[in-house]
């Protein structure tokens, strides 16, 4: 199997009071293999992950159908290997790696812009339960009939990119993909037995992750200070999360600050001391401490065990 390494990214826009989430698109599932070009790039298709590596820029969101042969990434230090009929949204770049797919591999990439998701952000409270599932495990098995509602829809929308003669074009694809991204929710929603939260809690915990998003668990990781920010006490945070995503707000907090200490551990000229300075750890051994709880490895272990993969892949 051939390998490539594709950052793939989950899109969060903030304008205004409005923290938007919105999931990427791609879909492997044709035999096309000629890439389609215009000057409106909202909403750009491709065929193949070699394709695809010529989109990989900020600001796009991706996602992707399997619907022949097999796939295989590496999210949060977690092998996944998916088959047809799995559906993928990998909702941050820095934590996905190792791309390798089989020769029999098909599919069909959809690359979405900033400008355009944001152009058509649902209101809806899902987002956020949507984003945290998919943190945890980014793979949903589609039954055989959600499989054919979003293939359907995802050769739609590339057949009606095409005819730009419509007069109301991009707000035709608007629409197109608002339907889909509903879709999803739906599909997600019934896996997760429907479940609804008020707007009270969906604009806390959107605060909470864009606190997050911000850096701020570089400079403070006590859950005292994100509660003192939202104006709420630190078990009602706890709760909350708990009942969104069925972890802890310290989780969230931990889940980021590692992701951001392995991408810097994967940086060989970094030394762990820089690495503990950045992250505004009082010394090393507290650094390494920290990790070692979190990870059941040293930083020193966890570098070690990330070179040996790597020789072994080349």
């Amino acid at each position: 199997m051939q390998s490539y390494r594709v950052p793939i990214i989950l899109l969060l826009h903030y304008s205004g009071k409005n923290f938007h989430y919105s999931w990427f698109f791609v879909i492997f599932a044709g035999n096309e293999r000629e890439m389609t070009h215009t000057d409106f790039d909202g909403i750009i298709f491709a065929d193949t992950l070699q394709e695809f590596n010529t989109l990989r820029y900020a600001g796009r969101v991706i996602h992707i159908l399997c619907s022949g042969g097999n796939m295989g990434f590496t999210f949060q230090d977690t092998r996944y290997n998916i088959a047809v009929g799995d559906y993928v949204i990998l909702p941050n770049a820095t934590l996905v790696s190792e791309f390798s797919d089989s020769e029999d591999f098909q599919g069909i990439l959809m690359n979405l812009s900033d400008a355009f998701v944001s152009s058509i952000a649902i209101r809806s409270n899902y987002g956020i339960i949507g984003y945290l599932s998919l943190l945890q495990n980014p793979v949903m098995k589609l039954s055989s009939h959600d499989f054919q509602v979003c293939e359907q829809a995802m050769r739609c929308i590339r057949q009606r990119l095409e005819n730009k003669e419509h007069l109301f074009w991009e707000e035709l694809m608007g629409s197109l993909l608002t339907a889909h991204i509903l879709d999803l929710y739906d599909i997600h929603a019934r896996s997760q037995n429907n479940m609804q939260v008020s707007e009270r809690i969906t604009v806390l915990l959107r605060n909470f992750i864009e606190l997050l998003y911000n850096g701020e668990y570089i400079r403070n990781r006590d859950l005292d200070f994100y509660a003192s920010r939202l104006c709420i006490t630190p078990h009602y945070l706890s709760e909350i999360c708990k009942k969104v995503s069925g972890k802890p707000a310290t989780y969230w907090i931990d889940r980021f600050t590692l992701q951001e200490i392995t991408r810097l551990l994967r940086q060989k000229e970094l030394s762990l001391t820089t690495i503990a300075e950045r992250m505004n750890f009082s010394s090393v051994s507290y650094f390494s401490r920290y990790v070692q709880k979190r990870m059941k490895i040293t930083p020193s272990e966890y570098r070690k065990d990330i070179s040996v993969r790597y020789s072994e892949e080349s």
